[in-house]
């Protein structure tokens, strides 16, 4: 085999081996940085366009970051040129209605009880704390990974981490929470 000379197969094969296992994590990356299901789905379509075209270039370490930073700047531009949204922010949030756990009304009620107070102490917290909790805690990266995706050492990212978990710990105890449980 020639490996002098790339061929479109050679970038195709390198493609499918360093990007296409990333597909989850750049979704679920995706999805907390939009918000919104169709939009992550176009950041992560955007993202793999971007790679691939690239993909002769990249030095093949470290895929995953090479990908959220790509992901990262994709969704920059994005915001640039922002459209007006035609949903409300509202209307996205919107539960779905195909989700049925089989619970009873009452573990509902201290279910939606909870989700409403962790929703409200996230939303208390400032834009970088919020970040760092997407990407570690919800998007699964490791802290080298979000802080290559934030553009912060990986030491802020864990500071960032630790401060906003406190955060939300202590919103939730004066909300009558308790180490993650109901009253």
């Amino acid at each position: 085999m020639d490996t002098d000379a790339p061929t479109s197969e050679s970038a195709a094969a390198r493609f499918e081996r360093l990007v296409l296992p990333e597909i989850e994590v750049l979704l679920r990356v995706a999805q907390s940085m939009t918000r919104n299901r169709h939009d992550a789905e176009d950041l992560v379509q955007d993202t793999m366009l971007r790679a691939y075209r690239s993909i002769e270039r990249f030095d093949g370490r470290y895929p995953r970051a090479w990908l959220l930073t790509i992901m990262r700047n994709a969704e920059i531009n994005r915001h640039r040129r922002q459209r007006p949204s035609l949903l409300t922010a509202a209307q996205q949030a919107l539960p779905d209605p195909t989700a049925d756990g089989g619970a009873t009304a009452e573990s509902d009620v201290v279910d939606r009880t909870f989700d409403e107070a962790i929703d409200e102490a996230f939303a208390s917290l400032s834009e970088d704390f919020r970040q760092v909790i997407e990407l570690v805690d919800l998007g699964g990266l490791t802290y080298a990974e979000a802080a290559s995706v934030a553009g912060v050492p990986e030491g802020t990212v864990m500071s960032r981490l630790h401060r906003a978990r406190r955060r939300v710990r202590t919103r939730l105890e004066r909300n009558g929470f308790d180490a993650g449980r109901s009253r």
